[in-house]
């Protein structure tokens, strides 16, 4: 990795923060005053796999194409973009549809699954039939070495360019990609957290912006299924602004992935790789 000290050049592709929000009026208790704000809007968005209804998730209504391929890698419904061949969107308002053809070898994977999500943006795990679902054997990681401690420097003031939406409305999680160079590339936002490192990886793959040596962010708590999407994404590095749970830690442990907490006021904490030994 390179130890220079990183740069942000201008985020890539991002959509204007208006576009995922409304004006709402609002008033104090007795009514004496009111005013409008703001507010991220989310959709239903319903994704069929070969015409079979498979989720039904709620989604920030941007960058639906980056979700739909990062959902699918990051759920293990398919191994690469390529077992994706089309891809259609569709609906208005609060009900959006996705109908996605897949591969075949990948259609008898997901019925095998037997799985049948509805899903919100708080749990990543929803409609999991089976204990092996949820704890699925996945590739340990060759390793890779920590990124440098300039990389993670004044990051929480830096990510905030990335946040066009999370700063005009707040509500929002972000996930964000910086490249072996500790260049912050590009960020996707949405109000699941997981839906938002579903983009960021759907982006990286539809943009064909190789992984290798780069880092994953998040900004918000860290939990196994955000270690699961980013392992089966190749990223090799995950760092989170908010602190992981213990689960997390042990599978980052487990599959060689470097799992760094960046606390507001305190230095990083790296708990995967170099504290494996360690309880």
């Amino acid at each position: 990795m390179n130890d220079k000290p990183p740069v942000s050049p201008a985020p890539a592709m991002e959509t204007s923060a208006p576009v995922a929000s409304q004006s709402y009026r609002y008033c104090n208790l007795d009514r004496s005053h009111s005013d409008s704000t703001a507010l991220a809007e989310e959709v239903a968005l319903a994704i069929a796999y070969n015409g079979i209804s498979q989720a039904v998730m709620l989604v920030t209504p941007t960058d639906l194409e980056d979700f739909i391929v990062g959902f699918s890698l990051g759920s293990g419904i398919i191994e690469d973009a390529s077992d994706i061949y089309d891809l259609q969107l569709s609906g208005t308002g609060a009900a959006h549809h996705a109908q996605v053809t897949i591969a075949n070898r990948a259609f008898w994977n997901l019925k095998q699954q037997r799985r049948q999500l509805a899903g919100t943006s708080g749990c990543g795990l929803c409609g999991v039939e089976a204990v092996e679902q949820a704890l699925p054997n996945l590739k340990v990681l060759p390793g890779a070495p920590l990124p440098p401690a300039q990389w993670l420097e004044g990051l929480r003031d830096r990510i905030g360019q990335f946040q066009p939406l999370g700063q005009y409305c707040g509500a929002v999680h972000a996930a964000l990609f910086m490249n072996a160079q500790g260049e912050l590339l590009l960020g996707r936002e949405d109000i699941g957290r997981h839906n938002a490192l579903d983009k960021l990886i759907g982006a990286l793959v539809r943009q064909r912006i190789p992984v290798s040596g780069g880092v994953a962010i998040v900004t918000s708590r860290c939990s196994l299924e955000l270690i699961q999407k980013v392992l089966r994404a190749g990223i090799q590095t995950l760092v989170s602004l908010s602190s992981p749970t213990g689960l997390a830690v042990q599978w980052a442990r487990q599959h060689n992935l470097n799992l760094i907490h960046l606390p507001q006021k305190s230095a990083p904490r790296v708990y995967s790789p170099a504290m494996e030994k360690q309880a």
